[in-house]
């Protein structure tokens, strides 16, 4: 069977399932080719081996029985870098970028010295995808990245290592962040904190379309969805430089209680709420006053 009809068969099997069948079909051929989806466009007419066949039908049955496409192929990209993905971690969402974007544009407006460098926190670290991102777009940032499950720390050591920050960024198991923050020397401190944290309500966790798939850990926010949005928001204030900046990522009905909390846990700090591109709440973000 050539390419154009086993990309009609299989765009026919994926239309209750996916939103876009034709797309997610090239996907899967090209993944089992080991092609570029540009090539399975061009090449229409070209066959499949027997190994191929079995290897492309075992996936096309995990993304009928609604496996995420990521955990299939093996990987995903997130901020133009192609990152591993299994199902120990998260699978990096577009509207994460924006929490990258702010954290890259404040970290480029600060002041260098030789005696000091630039420092950043990623807590609940997940795949990796922030701290790497960052770091492979600010060579002069040291991370701290963080989370509670360590399989999830191997695989975005996995991460760090195939883009080459490896060296700039430091894996730790901990809960949000290490303690005792007040009793370390202020250039120990963090520049920048990114929090991309559980923050689905409890309730809520049936809907998603990832349910059963993605870690419930990296998910399950607690009855409001801020259980550890609560928790952070006292321990950051004590890991940040003056000046600092804090953004964590929240859902996009959380936007006043988010602001709320902000508001009982920081005195002297600047406190707002970016929308992403479809104009929901999703960054918290706190500037501390000098």
């Amino acid at each position: 069977m050539d390419i154009a009809s086993l990309l009609q068969q299989i765009a026919d099997r994926l239309q209750p399932v996916t939103d876009t069948p034709l797309l997610d079909a090239q996907v899967l051929i090209a993944h089992v080719l080991e092609k570029p989806r540009s090539w399975v466009v061009a090449h229409l007419d070209a066959t499949l081996s027997k190994a191929q066949q079995q290897a492309l039908e075992e996936a096309v049955r995990r993304l009928e029985q609604r496996e995420p496409l990521p955990y299939i192929l093996g990987h995903w990209e997130f901020c133009g870098l192609d990152f591993v993905v299994t199902r120990d971690v998260l699978i990096p969402r577009p509207e994460t970028e924006l929490m990258v974007e702010h954290a890259v544009s404040w970290l480029r407006s600060r002041p260098r010295s030789p005696l000091s460098s630039l420092r950043m926190a990623d807590v609940g670290t997940g795949s990796g995808c922030i701290a790497v991102a960052l770091a492979k777009q600010i060579p002069d940032v040291r991370v701290l990245a963080t989370d509670i499950s360590l399989p999830a720390l191997k695989v975005a050591r996995q991460n760090a290592i195939r883009h080459s920050v490896a060296s700039r960024i430091d894996f730790v198991q901990c809960d949000l962040l290490p303690p005792h923050a007040e009793s370390l020397p202020t250039d120990s401190h963090f520049h920048v904190i990114c929090a991309n944290l559980p923050y689905i309500p409890t309730h809520k966790l049936p809907e998603l379309r990832t349910y059963g798939h993605e870690p419930e850990l990296a998910l399950n926010g607690g009855e409001d969805g801020l259980d550890l949005i609560r928790r952070l928001l006292p321990v950051a204030a004590d890991w940040l430089t003056l000046n600092g900046l804090l953004l964590i990522e929240i859902e996009a009905g959380q936007g006043l209680a988010a602001l709320s909390l902000a508001y009982d846990s920081f005195d002297h700090a600047t406190i707002q709420l970016r929308r992403d591109l479809a104009g929901r709440d999703r960054l918290l973000i706190i500037r501390l006053h000098g």
